[in-house]
């Protein structure tokens, strides 16, 4: 997969490229990312990238030429990436855009600053926008990099144990079950037993129930009938069915 990233930041990404899953990715050949620098397509002496808004307002917006002419550039041979502006007005990013993102062979992320980027840019070349929440910050370069961790790890060969991506919170309907490692008491909190007794079965009931359990106390939102498979359906029953059990969503 090529990713490019537009921005008026190219340092912005110099360490979050060198590190963890990024770096793995791209040393290994399956993710080539390639920043562009927005004032390199600027045509004036002072590389000049915003201005003021028409009709007023505070701030600034990001002026439409230099930024059309970096995507263009990246056009060139025929091939324009699909491309993605993250902004604030754009829908809740979440596995599934990161899963059905991780299908495409070249995508372009272009970040947002000041008080965003002229309109007529997304009407001619964005193809979608995405929002990584409801909170501002102050340019889509953070954004970009957690969209393109997310879809990333989606990428086989990159994170080395699949089954860790198989079973991460939102690969299903619930949230990750409770973790341990060594040592086996800390502070006079033991590890659940039935993590130590080496039945597999067991250990998986429990994880799934304790899952399902962690769903339903923080996130009851993510329990929808429609997407919930059969087993989901019967663990959540089985919990409302104790006593104290509590299903509330």
């Amino acid at each position: 997969m090529r990713i490019d990233i537009i921005t008026l930041f190219p340092d912005f990404f110099v360490s979050p490229l060198k590190t963890g899953v990024l770096k793995r990715a791209i040393d290994a050949g399956i993710v080539y990312i390639h920043v562009v620098d927005i004032r390199r397509f600027t045509v004036t002496k002072h590389r000049i990238a915003d201005d003021y808004p028409f009709g007023g307002g505070a701030g600034m917006v990001m002026k439409p030429e230099p930024i059309m002419r970096a995507i263009r550039h990246l056009g060139k041979g025929g091939l324009r990436p699909r491309t993605v502006l993250l902004t604030p007005q754009g829908r809740t990013f979440d596995q599934k855009t990161a899963l059905r993102l991780s299908k495409y062979y070249r995508l372009a992320f272009l970040c947002g600053r000041y008080e965003g980027v002229d309109e007529r840019v997304v009407a001619r070349y964005v193809d979608e926008e995405i929002s990584i929440g409801d909170y501002i910050l102050s340019g889509g370069e953070t954004a970009a990099l957690v969209v393109i961790e997310a879809l990333a790890r989606l990428l086989p060969g990159v994170v080395g144990n699949t089954e860790s991506v198989d079973t991460d919170t939102f690969s299903g309907s619930f949230l990750k079950y409770p973790q341990y490692t060594r040592p086996q008491e800390y502070l006079g909190m033991p590890v659940p037993e039935v993590l130590l007794s080496g039945n597999h079965k067991s250990i998986d009931e429990w994880r799934k129930r304790r899952a399902a359990e962690r769903t339903i106390e923080r996130r009851p939102d993510l329990l929808d009938d429609d997407t919930l498979t059969d087993e989901e359906k019967k663990i959540i029953a089985r919990i409302s069915r104790r006593p104290g059990g509590d299903t509330k969503r």
